[in-house]
């Protein structure tokens, strides 16, 4: 609790930094010439990053995303254990997981009303499969897919001038993904079970999103910040919520010429543990279906590149990868450790 009171504590004075900042130039001159520009390869943020821009009065935004994500292994707090660390009889549980990959695929637009206000929505379909290994030696894998939550946002521009933007981004999260995903365990065979918190494709909550993003423009650089925090609010259907999110990422990118850009990013978060349990849950049969196994701290690192159509009959559209990987976490109980993260994407602006 501490640690998190901390990260928060970092995070209130990291956005009260970005609002002094704010009041020193809402007021300076607009023009073309002094404004960020997103007409660069490094105009957009890493792609993993979300709402990092606006548009211009009258503009569209149509983005694809496909992110796949790792996670192997096992953390006790910060330290790598074996999966005995985690069954009986060295501890309480039957079964532990020894891998999860997902994989998610990202429908995104966006428009702009005015100068001042983009509008944002985005549709996710995630697909997840987890393999176990049980106290007696035995292995098995369960699966889910299927649509997630849908988000919906408005971004709010404060001003862009003196090569410089700052702005902020109010959203939600709805709840259109399950949270009653189900498949056949050795121990449930030849009946399907409720499966645990982490193989659920959505939330159950209506969950407000909140982003507050500065970017500064050089002619061969650009730097960009964004604190963002996920809320979740009561319990769903099932009788518990997720934890509360709450990051800061920070990115730089060279332009390496017009048409293409280099980034390297570093984000620091903060995951709440769950609140509720599930009833159709047994704590004690695996380490995914007890919350005291939720929540972390950690801190990723992700290179990447942006490949930007300035001219000709592709122009606008953006090719943007990076790979990212964890390079500190502290996990509340055990957990799966995070690994490996991808992200390819295609964005086009008209």
């Amino acid at each position: 609790m501490d640690e998190l009171y901390n990260q928060l504590s970092i995070m209130k004075l990291y956005i009260h930094a970005l609002f002094l900042g704010a009041t020193q130039l809402f007021f300076a001159q607009e023009t073309v010439e002094n404004k960020w520009s997103g007409s660069r390869p490094d105009g957009h943020a890493p792609i993993s990053v979300m709402g990092d821009h606006t548009h211009g009065k009258g503009e569209f935004m149509f983005s694809y995303r496909y992110m796949y994500m790792n996670m192997e292994d096992l953390n006790r707090g910060s330290e790598n254990v074996p999966f005995s660390n985690a069954l009986r009889p060295n501890d309480i549980y039957m079964v532990t997981p020894t891998q999860m990959p997902m994989q998610m695929h990202m429908l995104g637009a966006m428009y702009a009303p005015s100068d001042k206000v983009t509008l944002m929505v985005m549709a996710n379909y995630l697909s997840s499969e987890m393999d176990h290994i049980t106290a007696m030696g035995g292995t098995f894998t369960t699966e889910a897919s299927g649509f997630g939550d849908t988000k919906i946002a408005v971004l709010y521009k404060f001003f862009n001038s003196n090569r410089q933007q700052l702005h902020a981004q109010v959203g939600i999260s709805i709840p259109t993904g399950s949270i009653d995903e189900m498949d056949v365990t050795p121990a449930s065979a030849p009946n399907e079970v409720i499966l645990p918190y982490p193989m659920q494709i959505g939330s159950g909550t209506w969950d407000p999103e909140l982003a507050l993003t500065y970017l500064k423009q050089w002619d061969k650089f650009s730097f960009g910040t964004q604190a963002r925090t996920t809320l979740r609010l009561g319990k769903n259907d099932n009788e518990y919520r997720l934890g509360n999110r709450y990051s800061i990422n920070n990115w730089l990118a060279l332009k390496a010429t017009n048409w293409l850009s280099f980034s390297g990013r570093f984000e620091l978060g903060a995951i709440d543990r769950i609140e509720g349990a599930n009833p159709a849950l047994n704590p004690m049969m695996v380490i995914t279906a007890d919350t005291a196994n939720s929540g972390m701290t950690y801190a990723n690192a992700g290179l990447g590149f942006n490949l930007y159509a300035f001219q000709g009959g592709l122009k606008n559209l953006r090719l943007g990868f990076e790979a990212a990987l964890p390079i500190f976490q502290n996990m509340n109980g055990v957990q799966l450790r995070n690994k490996e993260t991808m992200t390819l994407g295609l964005q086009y602006a008209l």
